[in-house]
């Protein structure tokens, strides 16, 4: 990876480590060097961080989480959704 467009292409592919390891030592390499693109990554991991302690503190009401789980097990869709069959 030889350029900032490069790395911060794949910089929340890398944050959530999506990449494989070879990848991911490549971004860490660039953040490592490139001040730049290592702030871009600071700020994306502090709005990350904020992010995660406001939903932390919200819940989800039991009727959602019911409807999901029916949804993910396959009971819950309704009759009149088409089912893509391709």
């Amino acid at each position: 990876m030889s350029t900032c467009n490069d790395a911060l292409d794949r910089l929340h592919l890398y944050m959530d480590r999506e990449l494989s390891l070879e990848d991911m030592a490549v971004v860490r390499h660039h953040l490592e060097h490139c001040p730049p693109c290592m702030d871009v990554y600071r700020v994306e991991q502090n709005v990350l961080r904020f992010v995660g302690n406001c939903c932390r503190e919200t819940r989800a009401p039991e009727s959602l989480k019911a409807r999901i789980g029916r949804l993910c097990t396959g009971t819950g869709l309704p009759q009149t959704m088409p089912v893509d069959q391709s």
